[in-house]
């Protein structure tokens, strides 16, 4: 199970890009603007081994979650909720 607690936070997203890995499945969240200057957390999912610019695009889920702390609560459940969508895809992955 993913648990940023104590790892990352809004404040260090707020400033930096956060990227991980779980089992085969390789995530990352980051600040993003849409226009009007409205901040979300885009949060992404791919699979092993490569990093987030080597990985083709069709390879990535990407979602978006309000810019607090509620939304960054709620991506980390998404996290989870796609490891365990997609087990079997990041087990695959994490054999190569």
């Amino acid at each position: 199970m993913i648990d940023l607690h104590g790892q990352a936070g809004l404040p260090y997203v707020n400033r930096n890009v956060y990227t991980g890995s779980y089992q085969g499945m390789r995530y990352r969240l980051r600040k993003a603007v849409k226009e009007e200057d409205e901040k979300f957390l885009e949060a992404v999912v791919y699979p092993e081994p490569y990093g987030f610019e080597a990985t083709a695009e069709e390879e990535k889920t990407f979602w978006e979650f309000p810019f607090t702390q509620e939304g960054f609560e709620e991506a980390i459940a998404w996290l989870n909720e796609e490891y365990e969508r997609q087990k079997e895809r990041w087990e695959q992955a994490s054999r190569v």
